[in-house]
Order: C-alpha cells, then structure tokens, then sequence
C-alpha cells in the first residue's frame, strides 16, 4: 500500500510538472513568434503572424491544475507551510494531539473542497460548458484535474493522519527538521 500511495503522489507530481513544463513551452512559442515577426519587420518583410490563440485561458487552466495537482506531493515532502516554530516548543504529548487535530480536520475540509470541485466538474461536463477564449475547451477537462488534485491531497492528508497515530510524527518531519532554522547541525 506504501508504494502505491508513493507512486500516486509522484504521479501527480509529475502530471503537475507537465502542465508546468507545457506552460513555458506555449509562452515560449508566444514569444518566439513575436520575435520572428519583429525581426521581419525589421528586415521589411511581410511578418508571419504567429500567434498562440488564447493562450491566457489555456496558461490558467495549466497553472491551476499544475497547483491543485502538486498540493499532495509537497505536502510529502515537507515543504507545506507549518507553524513549525509552534511545534518545536510544544510537549511531545501536545504535539502529537495537535498534528492528529490539524491532519484530520484538514483531511475534512479538504476533502469537502474535492467533493466540491469534483461536482463543479460534473456540472460542466453535463452542460457541455467552454472557455470564454477564442479556442473553446471544455472546462471540465481543468476543473477534473483540480478535482483529482484534491482528491490525492485528501488522501494523503489522511495518509499523514495515519502515520501520525502508527509514528507519533508525520513523516515528513526529518525533512521538515533538515530546513527549519534551529535545527542545524
């Protein structure tokens, strides 16, 4: 169970990474047009016209997957913001009752906020809904990604509740250790 649960985390990363990496190959594309045409301005030459069409839409619809997509992988590793400087101070007993509270009340809201993206994306594919740009796509195709985002980031916040409950601590926490100040060698 272990390893499938590592592997959905690296997937989404991944898949995040994707969208990330697409991004800055449309924006790149975008702007290498640009220059193609203003060099043959310049040069007196009739420009190509090379234009990605909207490119704003698709550009948020990648960043908003990417960032839904990665919620789970970097809350793996450690790089979530936490009040760490709380956490350090605080009984060992205390510790743990607050990071089992945080985990699961969090597993909660979160896994309110899928359900929700998860029926907004319903509702979309059903009414056939589209972007507002000139190139249609239907918006369930980002809003499913953010959805399942949520749903891997439910999954592993219970997965960390679980761990806190079997450990005593998340395990995420040597790496946490490793980047928290006052925790140098």
């Amino acid at each position: 169970m272990r390893a499938a649960l590592d592997r959905l985390y690296a997937v989404a990363l991944w898949l995040s990474a994707a969208c990330l990496v697409s991004i800055a190959l449309l924006v790149g594309a975008q702007l290498g047009g640009r220059l193609i045409d203003g060099s043959l301005r310049l040069l007196g030459a009739e420009p190509v016209g090379i234009v990605i069409l909207s490119l704003a839409e698709l550009s948020g619809s990648l960043l908003a997957a990417a960032s839904f997509l990665a919620l789970a992988g970097t809350l793996k590793a450690g790089a979530h913001i936490r009040i760490t400087m709380l956490m350090q101070v605080l009984p060992p007993r205390l510790r743990y009752g607050l990071e089992l509270w945080t985990f699961g009340a969090a597993a909660m809201f979160s896994g309110y906020i899928a359900w929700q993206l998860a029926t907004f994306a319903y509702v979309s594919f059903q009414y056939d809904e589209v972007s507002p740009g000139v190139v249609r796509f239907p918006l369930a195709i980002p809003q499913t990604a953010m959805a399942l985002g949520a749903i891997i980031l439910t999954i592993a916040l219970i997965d960390e509740f679980l761990t806190v409950r079997r450990t005593g601590g998340p395990s995420f926490q040597a790496n946490e250790d490793a980047i928290t100040l006052g925790k140098a060698e």
